[in-house]
């Protein structure tokens, strides 16, 4: 069960509007003092500078989701729709990998490591088709494209999370309503699977602080973000109402501001400029781990 601690005391401030006109934002991520997302329903990569310009950086046809970084600076960006990895590399987009052979619905979150081996979720089945929920697999994407089946069993993999040891992956199980953690091997192999929190609502988009908690989005109709301890304990909630919360990430010059990525609907043919809007929040308990 679910207990919120009496005295969380982990926000430094008040959560504030940083943008309000988005089709449906996803996957934040923070890099050298930008914030960085997909506006997944309408197909673009975005980056907003310290400034608070807003910079589109990439376009994909078959919608956005995923982020996240190679050693030596390539962004990758999941291509949903048609499950592949691409790579932006002076502008332009290049194929960097194909998880046809693995996805068995449309491409979803991403977490890059420090080795830039990615791990990748897909739905397990086509939502958007009002298909019945099906298990799916993940997938391991090596820095050179290769692909491998790390996972299976999964219901709807999708925020993910790795330790800063590099040693524990963290994934939110949307339809089982668990966080669930594998050991990594050396390989980016996955092994040793638990159940690191049962929860009492369907868990969206994640992030990992240093004292090993995980803030995650609630994308049901009470929505919320609800930072969890290991085993379940929420120590602190923080309301979205009329939105839902979709996805966060810790950022920032010392990882301290919580970015949080909320939508009235989540649902594609449903979703207008206007449906998603992105607020942030000073925490106490700084980032950790991946994604950066």
């Amino acid at each position: 069960m679910i207990v919120v601690s009496p005295e969380p005391d982990v926000l430094m401030s008040e959560p504030q509007i940083l943008l309000d006109n988005l089709t449906f934002a996803e996957c934040p991520r923070y890099r050298d003092g930008s914030w960085y997302f997909s506006d997944q329903h309408a197909g673009r990569v975005l980056r907003l500078d310290a400034a608070g310009e807003l910079h589109e950086i990439a376009v994909v046809a078959e919608g956005c989701s995923g982020l996240g970084w190679l050693p030596d600076g390539t962004l990758l960006i999941i291509s949903m729709r048609d499950r592949r990895v691409l790579a932006l590399r002076d502008g332009k987009l290049q194929h960097h990998a194909d998880l046809s052979s693995i996805a068995t619905g449309h491409c979803n979150d991403m977490v890059v490591d420090e080795q830039g081996r990615a791990y990748v979720g897909n739905f397990g089945f086509d939502m958007d088709a009002g298909a019945e929920a099906q298990p799916g697999a993940l997938a391991l994407v090596l820095p050179d494209g290769t692909v491998k089946r790390v996972a299976d069993d999964l219901m709807f993999a999708n925020g993910m999370v790795i330790t800063p040891d590099g040693g524990t992956l963290v994934i939110a199980e949307s339809w089982a309503r668990r966080l669930t953690a594998f050991r990594i091997a050396a390989d980016g192999s996955l092994s040793e699977r638990r159940i690191w929190a049962e929860l009492p609502f369907a868990p969206d988009g994640i992030c990992l602080d240093e004292d090993s908690a995980i803030w995650v989005a609630n994308p049901l109709k009470e929505g919320g973000f609800h930072r969890v301890l290991e085993g379940g304990e929420v120590t602190e909630t923080i309301s979205t109402e009329p939105f839902r919360g979709i996805a966060c990430m810790l950022g920032g010059p010392e990882r301290r501001t919580l970015f949080m990525v909320e939508a009235k609907t989540f649902t594609r043919h449903k979703t207008t400029p206007g449906n998603a809007r992105i607020r942030s929040v000073e925490v106490q308990n700084p980032g950790a781990g991946f994604p950066l």
